[in-house]
């Protein structure tokens, strides 16, 4: 399972990468593979403001849908329109293309609640 030491992570399996006030946000090779052939993400939520653990979209698998949970409170100021077309690129390069939203955070301190690489490690075992 890949788990990048660089990127922060969420119980419900999103991970956070941070840039400046912007998080990048997608869901963890352990969720994707849990989930199995994505064929579908619904984030309608762009220019919404939510705060942590509020559902900022779905995910559709072959045999099941999942909710997508912000891991932070913030602005949804971009999301991953390439999905759209390629929803298999969550399960090919789940963080890389298959990111999925882009938050401007409001509370820079949430971060201190996440887990990093090692936690998410023993947390998904």
């Amino acid at each position: 399972m890949n788990i990048p030491k660089e990127l922060k992570y969420s119980k419900e399996h999103e991970w956070v990468s941070i840039d400046g006030d912007t998080a990048t946000v997608g869901i963890t090779d352990y969720a994707q593979s849990q989930l199995g052939d994505i064929v579908f993400v619904d984030v309608r939520t762009e220019g919404e403001t939510l705060a942590k653990g509020d559902e900022f979209g779905a995910i559709e698998a072959v045999k099941t849908v999942a909710s997508a949970y912000m891991p932070l409170s913030g602005e949804i100021v971009e999301v991953n329109a390439e999905l759209e077309s390629k929803p298999e690129s969550v399960n090919q390069d789940p963080y890389g293309e298959g990111w999925m939203i882009k938050i401007k955070m409001n509370n820079a301190a949430e971060l201190d609640e996440l887990m990093d690489a090692d936690s998410y490690a023993a947390y998904t075992v």
